[in-house]
């Protein structure tokens, strides 16, 4: 019997300390995250569309928001319910008050105008971009047609919570340097210093450790992996790495990563 009441015990016990971590959990997410925005100036010719796009569909903004801004409804396989937010001009989006220092914040820190994290905006992969490619995006994203769509929703799971709350997950705001500064434009070659620049598209997920790389000994075989989603074997690649926008990648873009990651000789 007194084995039963100590078991029992203990049960409430975890019980209330899970209940307690998911509460801290919810609580970070409303917390307010103070960040020094620097306002980048619109860009308003049309020459920056362009490679605005380009950005878009090659960095997951597509992949996240939709080809046409609207946002789309996903449930991962931990049971996060996430609907993006419509990030058009158009009835139900979240942009239409933005000015340039909100789009920084937004993009660079991770953080929304109200000041609160977004939980699964990848800045931590966008907060090295330079100033004329951050401007190019946004001038795409608010040339792109209104369109009807929603803000973001989000149902997280209990063990999610828990997760969170304990820090066992980081939202992308705690993993920037918020004080470093924006890099100076690097000419796009396929270089190693232009690898570096793109490396974050990557090391965001993966950390500085970029996989098996040593089953792509040339740059081929990196650039078929990269739009294909499929090993050098033909075995298929964990649906979770973005090949929807990574395929996308132009072919400078390719061989400099290639050249900043691949295997030492």
């Amino acid at each position: 019997m007194a084995a039963g009441l100590v078991a029992a015990v203990l049960a409430v016990a975890a019980a209330a300390g899970l209940a307690g971590a998911a509460w801290l959990g919810e609580r970070r997410l409303a917390r307010t995250v103070d960040v020094r925005v620097v306002p980048v100036p619109y860009a308003r010719d049309a020459a920056a569309i362009r490679p605005g796009k380009h950005v878009f569909e090659s960095r997951g903004c597509a992949e996240c928001h939709g080809s046409d801004g609207r946002g789309i409804s996903v449930v991962t396989a931990q049971g996060i319910e996430l609907h993006s937010p419509n990030i058009t001009r158009g009835q139900g989006g979240v942009v239409s008050d933005y000015n340039e220092g909100d789009w920084v914040r937004a993009i660079r820190h991770g953080v929304n105008p109200a000041g609160h994290a977004l939980l699964f905006m990848p800045s931590e992969a966008y907060n090295r971009m330079h100033d004329g490619e951050l401007a190019a995006l946004v001038a795409y994203v608010r040339s792109l047609p209104p369109v009807a769509g929603e803000s973001a929703t989000l149902a997280l799971p209990f063990e999610y919570k828990v997760k969170y709350g304990l820090g066992l997950v980081r939202d992308a705001s705690e993993k920037i340097d918020h004080r470093r500064p924006p890099p100076l434009a690097i000419a796009a070659a396929p270089t190693p210093e232009y690898g570096a620049y793109l490396a974050p598209l990557c090391t965001a997920c993966h950390g500085a450790n970029v996989g098996p790389m040593a089953h792509y000994d040339t740059l081929a075989k990196f650039v078929a992996m990269m739009r294909t989603g499929r090993r050098p074997d033909g075995s298929a690649i964990d649906a979770s790495m973005p090949f929807l926008a990574l395929r996308n990648l132009d072919d400078t873009e390719l061989a400099a990563m290639y050249s900043y990651f691949r295997p030492q000789r």
